[in-house]
């Protein structure tokens, strides 16, 4: 059995990356020295992805090496998620209580709802640190600064100077909110690999595989952080998760978590789907010198042509009321009535303190504070009258005529 998946290259006299399950999970016990990963489910997903690394992915040099480092250290931390668990059993008792998850296309304003939505401490988020390093790191002072918030404001800087032009894609602060599925890539059930890479053999096989082991151990990671919150003194009543992959898997979602509150967000695909292409061409450079725009334009369509018609048949088997509808356009005329019907539908009261932070925070992160982001269709290939027809359902119900 290998065991090495990171050995030395005798014809190029450098380190050469092997994807090999086995030696990547030898690495991960050896750098943690645990050696209990968990539910064993993720062995599959973490093969599939690894095939489709080796062989689809068109890897740099300086892409394999990140790459090999992400797996290893999801690894690391399932292992050490689980030694935390067994330290302080009680975090198991947790309890998620109707977390209220916004879902919508990539670029339809989940990020600034989101932040919003988390600007009132009473409700938690997942923060960018907290994605990238769930478990503390030993030792770790719950009154003092965490050592982990250094490390990801590194990870950022790294992040944008390698790709500037994501300054204006995307507002990237290691000490916001952040999407949920960057946990359930430890499950390697997510689809982070796929909006920064070449991996259509991957992406094909998890789009038709049953997403409640990923979501499972997510609920096991929001416990882990909810402790942790606390051992901080922070208190809240709910959870804003955000993931556009949701809209896909609703049905496995709320398997999960059944008392989850559902606020969908909404914007004419014709409109996101470039910008989402934009942003993840962005990402795809950072691990590859060969990019692909139309593969990149086929990926964003097709992904979300699959997850909204999903979303919809969803829809269709729930109560009216199951789901919120929040529109981009009303958001942009004017935020805080939008989110004064959302803390009403959540049954949470609007309170004064909780405008005058929401109005602070308009004004701190406007948008126009940040460099244009510059797209088209052409750029990836897409066609407006191609967008219509894959998203006919959709904007006919959603965007051409508005539901009472």
């Amino acid at each position: 059995m290998r065991t090495r998946s990171l050995r030395e290259g005798r014809t190029r006299g450098k380190m050469e990356i092997e994807f090999d399950a086995e030696g990547l999970l030898a690495v991960a016990r050896q750098r943690s020295g645990l050696d209990d990963f968990g539910d064993p489910r993720f062995h599959e997903p973490l093969r599939r992805l690894l095939h489709s690394l080796t062989h689809e992915a068109r890897l740099s040099d300086a892409g394999r090496a990140m790459q090999y480092e992400r797996v290893v250290g999801n690894l690391v931390t399932r292992l050490s998620a689980e030694a935390f668990i067994a330290l302080h059993p009680e975090i198991l008792e947790e309890e998620i209580i109707a977390p209220a998850v916004i879902i919508g296309p990539t670029r339809s304003g989940t990020t600034r709802l989101q932040r919003l939505l988390c600007e009132d401490p009473r409700h938690f988020a997942v923060l960018w640190w907290e994605n990238r390093c769930p478990v503390p790191l030993p030792g770790t002072d719950w009154r003092g600064a965490d050592p982990r918030i250094p490390q990801a404001e590194e990870e950022v800087r790294q992040t944008l100077e390698a790709a500037p032009e994501l300054v204006a894609i995307h507002p990237w602060d290691p000490h916001g909110p952040d999407e949920d599925a960057l946990l359930c890539e430890h499950a390697f059930l997510s689809h982070v690999p796929e909006s920064s890479l070449y991996v259509p053999g991957y992406r094909d096989w998890l789009q038709d595989q049953d997403q409640t082991p990923g979501y499972e151990f997510l609920a096991r990671m929001l416990r882990i952080l909810q402790w942790q919150k606390k051992q901080r003194g922070e208190h809240a009543e709910r959870w804003v998760l955000k993931t556009p992959q949701h809209l896909g898997f609703l049905p496995d979602f709320c398997r999960v978590f059944p008392d989850a509150r559902i606020i969908q967000t909404h914007r004419d695909p014709c409109v996101t789907l470039p910008s989402a292409a934009s942003m993840f061409s962005a990402l795809w450079k950072l691990t590859s010198n060969e990019v692909d725009r139309r593969a990149v334009g086929d990926q964003v369509r097709n992904r979300l042509a699959l997850d909204l018609s999903r979303c919809l048949a969803f829809r269709d088997s729930q109560p009216t009321d199951r789901v919120f509808d929040i529109w981009f356009e009303d958001m942009q005329r004017d935020p805080i009535a939008e989110l004064e019907r959302i803390y009403h539908w959540l049954g949470t009261p609007f309170e004064p303190r909780t405008r005058r932070d929401l109005d602070a925070w308009l004004v701190q992160n406007a948008r126009e504070k940040r460099p244009a982001h510059r797209y088209s269709l052409e750029d990836f290939g897409l066609e407006e009258e191609d967008l219509k027809q894959h998203f006919g359902a959709y904007r006919r119900r959603f965007i051409l005529t508005r539901p009472d």
